[in-house]
């Protein structure tokens, strides 16, 4: 059975494909290149529920007070961390989509937040998955993660239904054959034209 951590860390991949995809579209609006209004309100429909709401909810909630009431971390510098960031990126998301208004896009205010969410989000996951994650592992008996997983999945239910999961995935997959990208050698990625 998955861990906890587990679950979090692979929702991280799929967050950071999400992430690519906002880059490629952020790249192709600064070179006045055309980006499909409707693809980004996807891709915002996505960070919001699979991120925001599934993701980020499974933290808040459950993640979160557990490692309060275990005394695995206080309430101080890295819990304050992960909430102020989640709150950001809140913010971040709302400033992208008060910039589309009907058809047009402003894209200088797009691109102010989506570059800074883009940046925001890769770090934030960077240190979850090198700090916070192996913290856990190392901390946390292998039946609490057990059984914090499986309220993981009873919460992801509650909040966006069963199988919309999938729905999801799907159609982060098109927009992704829509801005593909690729790796350099440094491990930065660049979108492809």
């Amino acid at each position: 059975m998955k861990t906890a951590t587990q679950d979090l860390f692979e929702e991280h991949v799929v967050i950071m494909q999400a992430l690519d995809i906002m880059q490629e579209i952020s790249e192709r609006l600064q070179k006045n290149e055309p980006a499909d209004r409707d693809d980004i309100l996807d891709l915002l429909g996505f960070l919001s529920e699979f991120a925001d709401r599934c993701h980020h909810g499974k933290e808040e909630d459950l993640l979160i007070p557990g490692l309060l009431k275990s005394r695995i971390l206080e309430n101080n510098g890295p819990i304050s961390a992960i909430l102020s960031e989640h709150v950001q990126g809140r913010e971040y998301i709302a400033k992208m989509r008060k910039s589309i208004n009907g058809e047009t896009i402003k894209v200088d205010d797009f691109l102010s937040s989506s570059l800074e969410y883009v940046s925001l989000l890769r770090s934030h996951i960077r240190k979850e998955n090198t700090l916070l994650f192996p913290l856990i592992e190392a901390r946390m008996p292998r039946a609490e993660q057990h059984n914090l997983y499986k309220e993981f999945m009873e919460f992801e239910y509650r909040q966006i239904g069963y199988g919309h999961h999938e729905e999801l995935h799907s159609m982060l997959e098109k927009l992704e054959k829509k801005y593909p990208f690729r790796r350099d050698t440094e491990g930065t990625w660049h979108g492809i034209s």
